[in-house]
Formats: C-alpha cells, sequence, structure tokens
C-alpha cells in the first residue's frame, strides 16, 4: 500500500469505509507530517493533532457499529485560520486576534465535521485575508514547498491569502484545506503550487463564523489535489444557513457524482480582454494549450468580450477596502483579543494604541484606503463609482454567458515568484489578481487547476468561470484540462 499521506478525499474516504486501513491510521500520517514540515514550511499557527484523532476514532466507532459514514468521513483536514473553530485559537493570522479562542463553530467547519472530517490544525495566512503572498501574517510568512528546478534555494510564495492551505496541499501535510476568495484568495495560491480549489457562487457556502474581510465578496471553498476531491469537499462545505442574510437557499447538488469530463454540445468562451500586457508568454501559453484540451473534450470555443475588465482591479481595491474598514471597526481592544492600554490613556487613545499594535502594515494600508474612499467628500466619487462599475462588470459575464457556457482564463499572470520581490510594491502585488478579482465581483463560480510547469520546474494555473449556481460545468471543464493536462508533478521534499 502506498503512504497514507499520498492519497487524496475520495481515496482516504473509500479506503476508511472499506477497512482498507483505518481513519486512526490516516490521521496519524497526517499528524507527522505537519510536525516534521512546520518548522520549514511554517502552513500551521495551531497544530491540533488531538482534534484529527478524536475525529478519526469516532469514524472507526461509527464503521464498526455499521452505521452510515459522511461524504469526509476519515479525512483529515486543514482549516484556514479564518474560520471559527470552538475551543481552538482562531487569529485571522493578526496579533489583534492572538489569543482568541471562540465558543462557537463557524457554519462550514461545522458541515465538515458533521462530514465526517477531522482538523490537523489551523493554517497560516495573510492577516486578515489581505494580501497575494502570504507575507502579512502576524505569525511570520509561509513559505512554498517547491523550488525552482535550477536548483536555486530561493524562498517561494505559496499564494495569497490561503498560503498556508495551498502550502499544506502541495507538501502532502493535509489531503485537502479549507481556503477563502475574496479577491482570488483561492484560485491563485491553487495555482502557484499545481492544486486545484473552487471559489463557490457568492452565498453557496455560508459566511457565518468566517472572519470578514470584505462581506459583499468573501467566499469560502474547498482546495485539494484534484477537481473530484474539490467537488466532494464542496458538497460537505455548502448548503443553506439561516444565519447568514446572504446564504442561498437551494439544494446542494450532487457535484461528484455528475462529473464528467465530455464537453460535447458545450461552448467554452475566450475573453480577449485577458490576452493583457505583462502576462508571462509561458502563462499565455498554456492558456493556448488549455483551448486545444478543452477541443478535444468536444467543445466549441469561442471569443468572448468582457469590455469592462479593464476597470476591475482598480474597482476591487475601492470596494473590497471600504468593506474591510468597516468590518474592522469592531476590533478595539474592549470586548476580545488585544487591548493596548497606554498609563493615563483615554478611550480613543486606547483604540488608537491597540490598532496601532494589532493590525499590521498591509491591513492598515487598506483600511486607510478604505475609510478614505468611504469619507463624506469622497463617497460618490469612488464607492458609488466602483459599485457602478462592479455592475457594469457582472453585465459584461451575463451578456457573455448568453453565447458559452463557461470561461477560460488564465489564473494568474505569472507563476510564483520569490518571497520579498514584490513586498515592498503594493501595485505589482496587486496585479496577481488580476484575472481573478473579476468573478469575484461578479459573484460567480471560479476554479483554478494545474496545466504544467513553466521552464524553472514551477506550476502554472488555468481558471475556468461559469454562470451563477453552476459549479458542475466549472468542474466537468476543470476535470476535462485536468484529465488531459496530466498534471502529477509534485516539489521534491527537502524540508
Amino acid at each position: 500500500m502506498s503512504d497514507l499521506t499520498d492519497l487524496g478525499v475520495a481515496a482516504i474516504r473509500d479506503g476508511v469505509s472499506s477497512g482498507q486501513f483505518s481513519a486512526r491510521e490516516v490521521a496519524e500520517a497526517f499528524n507527522a507530517n505537519v510536525a516534521a514540515a512546520q518548522d520549514a514550511l511554517n502552513a500551521f499557527i495551531v497544530a491540533t493533532p488531538e482534534k484529527a484523532l478524536e475525529a478519526a476514532d469516532a469514524v472507526d466507532a461509527a464503521r464498526a457499529k455499521g452505521e452510515q459514514l459522511g461524504k469526509m468521513a476519515g479525512v483529515p483536514i486543514g482549516m484556514k485560520d479564518l474560520f471559527a473553530t470552538k475551543g481552538v485559537q482562531t487569529t485571522a493570522a493578526s496579533h489583534i486576534l492572538e489569543g482568541f479562542v471562540p465558543e462557537y463553530e463557524s457554519t462550514v467547519s461545522a458541515n465538515l465535521w458533521r462530514a465526517g472530517a477531522g482538523m490537523l490544525g489551523k493554517l497560516n495566512m495573510d492577516q486578515f485575508a489581505m494580501g497575494s503572498s502570504n507575507e502579512t501574517s502576524y505569525f511570520g510568512n509561509v513559505i512554498s514547498p517547491w523550488r525552482t528546478s535550477d536548483g536555486g534555494n530561493a524562498a517561494l510564495a505559496p499564494g495569497g491569502s490561503s498560503g498556508g492551505s495551498s502550502a499544506a496541499v502541495a507538501a502532502r501535510l493535509c489531503p485537502a484545506a479549507t481556503g477563502t476568495d475574496t479577491g482570488g484568495s483561492i484560485r491563485q495560491p491553487a495555482a502557484f503550487v499545481g492544486i486545484s480549489g473552487i471559489k463557490p457562487t457568492y452565498g453557496r457556502c455560508s459566511r457565518w463564523g468566517v472572519v470578514a474581510f470584505a462581506s459583499s465578496l468573501d467566499q469560502a471553498g474547498p482546495m485539494a489535489r484534484d477537481v473530484t476531491d474539490c467537488a466532494i469537499m464542496l458538497e460537505a462545505m455548502a448548503g443553506f444557513d439561516p444565519k447568514d442574510a446572504t446564504s442561498l437557499n437551494l439544494p446542494v447538488p450532487e457535484w461528484a457524482a455528475n462529473l464528467s469530463d465530455d464537453l460535447r454540445g458545450k461552448r467554452v468562451g475566450i475573453p480577449r480582454e485577458y490576452r493583457m500586457d505583462g502576462t508571462d508568454p509561458e502563462i499565455l501559453a498554456s492558456w493556448d494549450q488549455g483551448i486545444e484540451w478543452l477541443k478535444d473534450a468536444g467543445a466549441e470555443v469561442i471569443e468572448v468580450s468582457l469590455p469592462h475588465t479593464k476597470y476591475a482591479l482598480p474597482a476591487y481595491y475601492i470596494v473590497a477596502p471600504a468593506e474591510a474598514s468597516s468590518n474592522l471597526a469592531r476590533y478595539d481592544g474592549v470586548r476580545y483579543g488585544l487591548r493596548d492600554l497606554p498609563q493615563g490613556a483615554n478611550l480613543q487613545e486606547m483604540y488608537a494604541a491597540t490598532r496601532a499594535a494589532g493590525f499590521g502594515e498591509e491591513v492598515k494600508r487598506r483600511i486607510l484606503i478604505g475609510t478614505y474612499v468611504l469619507s463624506a467628500g469622497f463617497y460618490d466619487a469612488y464607492y458609488n463609482q466602483a459599485q457602478r462599475v462592479r455592475t457594469l462588470i457582472a453585465r459584461d459575464f451575463e451578456q457573455a454567458f448568453e453565447t458559452c457556457d463557461v470561461i477560460l482564463a488564465p489564473t494568474t499572470p505569472t507563476a510564483s515568484f520569490a518571497l520579498g520581490d514584490k513586498v515592498d510594491d503594493p501595485l505589482a502585488m496587486y496585479l496577481n489578481d488580476v484575472f481573478a478579482v473579476p468573478a469575484s465581483l461578479a459573484g460567480l463560480p471560479a476554479m483554478s487547476v494545474p496545466a504544467g510547469l513553466n521552464a524553472q520546474g514551477l506550476p502554472l494555473g488555468l481558471q475556468l468561470i461559469g454562470k451563477a449556481f453552476d459549479e458542475q460545468g466549472v468542474l466537468n471543464a476543470g476535470l476535462a484540462i485536468e484529465r488531459r493536462a496530466g498534471f502529477t508533478a509534485r516539489p521534491d521534499r527537502w524540508w
């Protein structure tokens, strides 16, 4: 039998169900990998080996009694540290929430535990989900398990904000992990490390119990090694939640059972505006290869236009910081988290000192931008204008989907880069999200799947964008690429 940590969600679940191995054996194997890699990769903020074993023993006991097992039975996963986990520290990778231990469980994590999953620990991330390289965490950078093929030892970015999730899945520290995607934070890190990740339609997964960044954009989703595992995990995560006013009151489809790479009768749109200056030629070549793969799967490929694409990134970096400035106002040092109280300070001075010490530089930058665009003199000029642009972007997608079923685009403009390369240039960092942001602004399902390696031996991803509520179409197109790409590359173990 192969090493248990080489198995994905479906293989673990089926192996546990058939008695090929026990859930405890799986949990023990992944717990060992988490411990061995922590110093090198820094993927976890808190490891919870006892939680993984506790869930595994419950699954083994249920199987011994002949009880029905859940969709994720026996699968230990990593939980992004944005999800509230009862009795386990939840920090959003910030100092201001360091030591905060929730008395409640997020709806998404509760759904996963109910489906039989166990928790290996809380994954590191960009602070408050603000970042594209996992360099803004209070708990230190996450290091990608990948290295360039030329023998260079430079530490590479695992993407962000779900960089702990991407690094942990790619390094076989967990078979799958939760991520959140506000402007590409599932898709971009998945592309950087050669795994799959899907952001479902806005509202498909509950936001209740997830630390808020930008409430009209935030959406949870799975990150795993392949499309099938993402489909299985998304079924377990999704569902209507009356505690979330934006939750979709729709049944959860059986995405995994209905997976098919036969795209005959389907039309794939190629947005002409996505061939942007500055995009790595190898990314464009992989996009052309993806077009040929989808044609081979039976799809008809057509050109579509998304004319307001060039305004998506500036609109996003007005809307998201505006919502962040509102959401993060709750962190004041009064009720929970950090409190910095200088001698003789009044209430306002305590607020200022707590936030100065508790928020990182990128978080402060976005709060300042958001507060500025919401201020009386600039609300109409910036925030309202950005919301109008967002409406136009959503309309572009609606019109494109009148002629096609799914859209194929690159996930990122480049492959992964060395940590430190862009940290001093916020605009260069923000450009990482240029292909991911439009689907987020429109609330559409979008997925990244691995397409191959570049000349430096680093993964490249392709992105599928679907109609609202059509995760199945996105997953099927992703499966078509996955089967034709035959991507089996994995990072050489150096940690």
